[in-house]
């Protein structure tokens, strides 16, 4: 299996390398695709070198598979021309997510939606996935009404060049500016860019994306998107107003019993999720689980999740991985 890798030298392309290494994906002959001024460069992928090459070369290579993470222009131009080839593209921009034409996917919630005809897959933004990851089983059981979500955002969500400001402002240095302010004992609420309505892109991704793939329109969504001075992960609190009322310990039960999902809910041991340990796992972590006196069937949460892993590379390899494992690609 051919399986081009678009977007392989950046931040998620990379942590895209090795998710399918680790968790032994079938490439039988990596493709690796950068722009123009990283061609020809190598990369190792399973200890063999591959050459870093051009969009066009790739489609003329034939991949069974596109995992794309390259920006949204890259994808509006590049995923039509590799799925019109036969490709089936798994793309992690923005681009295809709420065309209704496209699936959103994640895996575990929505995964059987897909088939052989969905040649363009969309992978969710990295904060809705690890939210939705908790609230479906939730949703399913006791229907949600409104979600009151603020997040607390890594700077690996804009970039190595967010990455890079960080690590000048810690040695006091000058450098260039992923943000408009320092991001250094510092919390910015602007993630991505303004809208008409007051509301960041990001903020509204959690709108829309959240009733997309849990298929409810009906489901009141309001966000705070908030970028914070860490690496590991995204961290979100969460407030839900059932339609039912609810038993705590059940909805730990439930959520325990999730696939991708680790409970870590123990006050008396100070046992909560935090970034620094869900950094370079997998899983969707939820803890501090507490009724709301405030309003009638009402709870809140704290989820923390890898936003590059589960967040971006590992939700699309997964996807992939179903893909593979229900013959919908050859």
């Amino acid at each position: 299996m051919k399986v081009a890798v678009v977007g392989a030298t950046g931040l998620v392309g990379t942590v895209i390398l090795k998710v399918l290494e680790e968790r032994n994906f079938p490439v039988t002959e990596l493709i690796p695709v950068a722009s123009e001024k990283s061609v020809g460069n190598k990369i190792t992928f399973k200890g063999k070198s591959y050459t870093v090459v051009n969009a066009t070369t790739a489609i003329d290579l034939k991949p069974a598979i596109a995992l794309f993470s390259a920006g949204g222009e890259t994808s509006k131009e590049w995923a039509p021309k590799f799925a019109d080839a036969g490709v089936m593209v798994i793309d992690n921009s923005s681009a295809w997510r709420m065309d209704k034409t496209k699936k959103l996917v994640v895996p575990e919630i929505n995964a059987n939606e897909l088939t052989a005809e969905d040649k363009i897959i969309a992978n969710p933004n990295c904060s809705t996935i690890q939210m939705v990851m908790a609230l479906a089983p939730l949703h399913k059981k006791y229907q949600i009404n409104r979600i009151v979500v603020s997040t607390y955002q890594s700077i690996t969500g804009t970039g190595v060049k967010a990455v890079n400001q960080l690590e000048k402002e810690y040695k006091n240095e000058k450098g260039e500016m992923a943000y408009p302010y320092p991001i250094h004992r510092n919390a910015i609420p602007h993630c991505d860019v303004f809208e008409e309505n007051g509301y960041t892109k990001e903020e509204m991704k959690l709108v829309n994306e959240t009733q997309k793939i849990l298929n409810d329109k009906s489901i009141a969504v309001t966000a705070t998107a908030i970028r914070i001075p860490v690496v590991g992960g995204h961290s979100e609190s969460v407030n839900l107003e059932f339609e039912n009322d609810f038993n705590e310990n059940e909805v730990r039960q439930i959520l325990n019993d999730t696939p991708g999902i680790v409970v870590q809910d123990n006050p008396d041991t100070n046992t909560y999720p935090m970034p620094i340990y869900a950094e370079g796992k997998d899983d969707v972590f939820v803890g501090r689980i507490r009724r709301d006196y405030s309003r009638k069937n009402s709870l809140n949460m704290w989820i923390v999740a890898d936003n590059l892993r589960k967040g971006a590379a590992t939700n699309a390899v997964q996807i992939a991985e179903y893909l593979v494992a229900k013959k919908l690609v050859n």
